[in-house]
Formats: C-alpha cells, sequence, structure tokens
C-alpha cells in the first residue's frame, strides 16, 4: 500500500481556508445576533418600553462599537457584539411601535422586513458567486455615511421632513453600497475578523431596514 506524506498547504490555499472560515463564523454570528436583536425588539415592543432619545442611542451606539473594536480579537468581543445589537434592538422596539400603531402599520412593517432581506440576499450572493472587487467603493461609503449622517443630524434637529426624508434614500444606497463592500472585503481577504465583519452588516442591514419604513411611511401617506 503505498505510503503518502501530507504536503503543507500553499499560501494560496490557506488564504481560502482562511477566508472560508471568515465567512462560515461571519453569517453564523450576523445569524445569532439579527434573532437575538429581534427578540430584544420585540420585547421592548411588548412592554411598550420609551425610546432612548437620540443622545442616549448615539453615546450607546458608539460607546458599545468601541468597546467591539477594542475586544475584537478575544472572546470578550463576541460578548460586546450582542451588547451593541441588543441595545439596537431595544431601540427598535419603540420604533415599530410607533409604526403598528398606523392604520396600516403592519403591512408598512412587513414591506420593510421583506425588502430589506431581499436586497441583503440578492446582493450577498451577487458578491459571493460573482466575487468581484468592490474595494474601490470603500471612499466613497465613507464620505457619503458621513455626509447622510451629518444631514440626519441637522433634519432632527432643524425639524426638516424634507431632508429626512432625502437622508432615508441616501441611507437605503449607502447600505446597500456597504453590503456589497463589505462581503467583497470578506472574500478577498481585506477583513479577517469576523466579529467586524459582523458589525458592519448588521448596521447596514438595521440602517436599511429604518430607512425603509421610513420612505415606505411617506409613501403610504403616514
Amino acid at each position: 500500500m503505498e505510503n503518502r506524506m501530507a504536503t503543507p498547504m500553499t499560501r494560496g490555499e490557506a488564504a481560502v481556508v482562511s477566508t472560508n472560515k471568515v465567512i462560515r463564523n461571519t453569517y453564523m454570528l450576523l445569524a445569532a445576533t439579527l434573532a437575538f436583536s429581534a427578540v430584544v425588539a420585540g420585547a421592548s415592543l411588548a412592554l411598550q418600553l420609551p425610546h432612548p432619545g437620540l443622545i442616549i442611542t448615539l453615546v450607546g451606539y458608539f460607546g458599545l462599537l468601541f468597546l467591539t473594536t477594542k475586544f475584537r480579537n478575544s472572546g470578550l468581543g463576541v460578548l460586546c457584539v450582542f451588547a451593541l445589537t441588543g441595545f439596537m434592538g431595544y431601540t427598535l422596539g419603540p420604533i415599530l411601535s410607533a409604526y403598528l400603531s398606523l392604520p396600516n402599520g403592519s403591512m408598512i412593517v412587513m414591506q420593510a422586513m421583506g425588502g430589506t432581506a431581499a436586497i441583503f440576499l440578492g446582493l450577498s450572493a451577487y458578491a459571493l458567486t460573482t466575487r468581484k472587487d468592490f474595494s474601490f467603493m470603500g471612499g466613497f461609503l465613507m464620505v457619503g455615511i458621513l455626509v447622510a449622517f451629518l444631514a440626519g443630524l441637522g433634519a432632527v434637529f432643524f425639524n426638516m421632513p424634507g431632508l429626512s426624508l432625502a437622508v432615508s434614500a441616501m441611507f437605503v444606497l449607502l447600505m446597500s453600497g456597504l453590503i456589497l463592500y463589505e462581503t467583497s472585503n470578506i472574500i478577498h481577504g481585506g477583513e479577517t475578523n469576523y466579529i467586524m465583519a459582523t458589525v458592519t452588516l448588521y448596521v447596514s442591514i438595521y440602517n436599511l431596514f429604518t430607512s425603509l419604513l421610513h420612505l415606505l411611511g411617506v409613501f403610504n401617506n403616514d
């Protein structure tokens, strides 16, 4: 019987194995955090908890994001991800409560959920199957998100509904681009930390969903 010695993997093979591991871990953690966030949002909705407000939301989000980034290479990073997504789920509960109180609120929420799922799955599948490199979008997305974020704050502080609507439309486009960019980043080895990849995709999905809620609410005259 012929004896075959195991040969070490080439650098390219090792990179493929590492990339596949990051993809698998990212989507497993993303699924878990989305489920956890949905449970927290459901509890917040059922208990009719008040929205924490813009300042607490921003402090909580950026604070937990900082901790997640700091501990991204340890087990504490996973706990921080669940803390972050749970907090965002809590902030989503009062938003859903406001929409569900409308005459056709259930339809609006379901349409937003369906649209978010379709966009995320479609863009992820496209990036994974075509394996195109969307790294060129990085600079544009960074600037676009910053501009949209500042414009959103301006719309809140100065009570400008038209600007708020424009920001929601911008976020739909920007978050769609971010899904393509981050998925491509994982595939091509630009993102090797599945915790940070999960956070980026989760935030994209969250902002996409809330932006679609806003747009659909306006289109339904609510």
